[in-house]
């Protein structure tokens, strides 16, 4: 069995870049989600939260057919730049990623949504251009929701299990996390014992997670007030 220190960091590599990559995507739709009005909003707000009622497994699977190695966009990946993502850590970010995105937005797009909308008029009557506006009045009056929802969205890749196992398999050292790990344990004679520590990890590694989430967003209302 493949060292606990080795499980745990896999799953913050894991869990790290699959908040890394999604979080550009996360504010981009949240934003669109809080301050546009377009037919089809509530459609995408839909897919947006599809994966918080959608079977994990189900996702994983429709995941295997679009990122697999013979999936359309797999293949894409694959034959342009050489990244394969089943069987992978990169696959596990992304079902992470995936699995978490719709709590990053519910934050991200509560804490815009929060934002006075008079202050981003009055910045634009000031001369500054609807990014600008974003960037420097929107965004950082947003950033408690911002770090909430990175950090709730990391909890989350944390526990990540269905969608992972359904799309990149179990295998060690590559795709095998702790919620991975810990059903591998209970299915081995004797397990029990290292699947009791490695689910202790794991509660340990969420609850730092979700207090580091709500004591970085307490300063940042501090210091924005």
């Amino acid at each position: 069995m493949t060292p606990v220190w080795e499980i745990a960091a896999l799953s913050l590599k894991v869990s790290l870049w699959a908040v890394a990559c999604s979080l550009p995507v996360g504010i981009a739709c949240a934003w669109v989600l809080a301050r546009c009005r377009f037919p089809g909003k509530i459609l995408l707000d839909g897919l947006v939260h599809l994966p918080l009622v959608t079977p994990p497994v189900v996702v994983g699977y429709l995941l295997l057919i679009v990122l697999g190695r013979n999936g359309w966009l797999g293949r894409l990946f694959h034959d342009w730049f050489g990244v394969t993502f089943t069987f992978t850590w990169k696959g596990a970010a992304v079902a992470a990623a995936v699995m978490a995105f719709p709590l990053m937005v519910r934050a991200i797009r509560l804490g815009i949504e929060s934002v006075d909308r008079r202050l981003e008029e009055a910045a634009r009557t000031l001369g500054a251009t609807p990014a600008r506006s974003l960037f420097t009045v929107t965004l950082p009056l947003a950033a408690p929701g911002l770090l909430t929802g990175a950090l709730l969205a990391f909890a989350r890749c944390l526990g990540e299990f269905g969608a992972t196992i359904t799309f990149v398999s179990n295998v060690p050292g590559q795709t095998r996390t702790l919620p991975l790990a810990i059903y591998t344990l209970l299915q081995t004679p004797e397990g029990e014992t290292a699947a009791a520590w490695l689910a202790g990890v794991s509660l340990a590694l969420a609850v730092v997670a979700l207090a580091a989430s709500e004591l970085a967003a307490r300063a940042v209302r501090r210091r924005l007030h």
